[in-house]
């Protein structure tokens, strides 16, 4: 668990914001689908990163601790009353996708459900087991390995209906 303590020293913010900003920003997008939110969600964490200096036992924990702060304010942006619902896909996001012909993959992958978009987003893109992709979305890792079966079907489905 992360010990906590009031704000974490400058040189240890900026490692890690310049470490794992771009990961807090995918993780952002891909939940909530608009350059202008995922940056303002992005911030929010980063924001929260600071202020809580949370005291991290590994790499792999602060990364942990930083995704699963970016699910839980992206969904809260989710639920503002605030937020416009116009959706479309962002082309900062896709032209990070190498190589390039994987890119018609994550497109297929943004058009599928939330609930399936996200985990095979943190499990194809960003390499975390189903157990940590557990943890990170509060569900049990079998919850996971179905909705990853579940997107993966659906994925073949839309493919075949759209061609590649």
């Amino acid at each position: 668990m992360a010990e906590k303590r009031r704000a974490m020293p400058e040189e240890e913010f900026t490692r890690l914001a310049e470490r794992y900003m771009d990961l807090v920003y995918r993780v952002c997008l891909s939940c909530l689908w608009q350059r202008a939110d995922a940056e303002d969600a992005c911030q929010n964490v980063m924001e929260r990163l600071f202020r809580a200096g949370p005291v991290f036992e590994s790499e792999e924990h602060a990364r942990r601790w930083l995704c699963r702060v970016a699910v839980n304010e992206s969904r809260r942006l989710l639920t503002s009353p605030w937020r416009r619902r116009t959706v479309g896909l962002d082309e900062a996001l896709l032209r990070q996708v190498e190589p390039p012909e994987d890119r018609g993959v994550l497109e297929a992958v943004w058009q599928l459900p939330a609930k399936y978009r996200l985990p095979l987003y943190l499990y194809y893109y960003e390499g975390y087991s189903t157990a940590e992709i557990g943890a990170i979305l509060k569900r049990k890792s079998s919850t996971v390995q179905t909705w990853l079966a579940r997107g993966r079907e659906a994925l073949k489905k839309n493919w075949k209906e759209e061609g590649p």
